[in-house]
């Protein structure tokens, strides 16, 4: 079984970068004359999906929380969406922020990476401030199904710069010593220069100097928001991401998903080839 760091390894080098939101937020759905409601959110998610595979990019990312929001029916047309976008042979990554201990923990991650879940997506987004020991088998059920994780790191918004570069007795960032756990995870699982399964949330607009980071070894996936909207461009990647760069997967969502229903193959189309041809 091909693991999920290298069908993002192969993805990325036959796709290029870009990762299209599929965010269902209120003005969104206005914007685009849908009801707000949970058919609403379907609709959207199924042209953005549609958009999506018809611009050839690879990976989507639904935002969990802008179908939740609709309670059960809102769970019912994300099933839906996450579904119809496997069967499109995209990668899917789930926004859901999960984390927790023990056999909570567990839970997320086989509702979340289980194949045959109702809720199957390829990856699923993590927080390990419970501590990243708790996420260990939630790692070893994504390895052991061809999944993966992405844990948060160091995050775009202002609010979480004092709590990720705080440091510890051993003067490393929180960021840092986060990622430094991960990277213990995924060596434990490949070697021979696979890529790990178990990725991590690193914002384009982070100073890695400032946040502590450095480069993974083994590499494993970057997910990178703050592209569009938030500022980042294609053209900052390398710039931002250094020796990582090859390994980030490039998230926008309302800078693509404002051009509308009719426009948005082609938009998606236009940002990709923007990453590709800065490769």
């Amino acid at each position: 079984m091909t693991g999920f760091g290298e069908r993002v390894r192969s993805t990325l080098a036959q796709r290029g970068p870009l990762c299209v939101g599929v965010d269902p937020h209120p003005s969104l759905l206005a914007d685009w004359g849908l009801p707000e409601t949970a058919a609403g959110a379907r609709e959207f998610g199924l042209r953005v999906v549609d958009a999506a595979a018809t611009a050839g990019v690879g990976v989507v990312k639904p935002q969990v929380s802008f179908f939740e929001r609709f309670g059960s029916a809102g769970y019912r047309a994300l099933e839906d969406v996450l579904r119809t976008a496997r069967e499109s042979e995209l990668l899917v990554i789930a926004d859901a922020k999960r984390g927790d201990i023990g056999s909570t923990m567990d839970a997320y991650a086989e509702a979340w990476l289980r194949a045959g879940s109702p809720l199957e997506a390829d990856a699923l987004t993590v927080s390990p401030y419970l501590g990243v020991g708790v996420l260990a088998s939630a790692a070893s059920l994504a390895y052991a199904g061809g999944k993966g994780l992405f844990v948060l790191v160091a995050t775009s918004n202002p609010e979480g710069v004092d709590l990720q570069r705080s440091r510890d007795a051993s003067r490393r960032t929180v960021a840092r010593r986060v990622l430094d756990e991960v990277t213990q995870i995924n060596a434990a699982h490949v070697d021979d220069g696979r890529w790990g399964s178990v990725g991590v949330v690193i914002g384009a607009t982070v100073g890695w100097a400032d946040a502590g980071l450095a480069p993974m070894s083994p590499p494993a996936p970057i997910l990178a928001p703050g592209f569009g909207f938030q500022g980042a461009q294609p053209g900052d990647l390398g710039a931002v991401f250094g020796d990582s760069a090859d390994t980030v997967i490039a998230s926008e969502s309302r800078s693509l998903l404002s051009a509308g229903p009719g426009r948005l193959a082609e938009t998606i189309r236009d940002r990709s080839e923007h990453y590709r041809s800065r490769q």
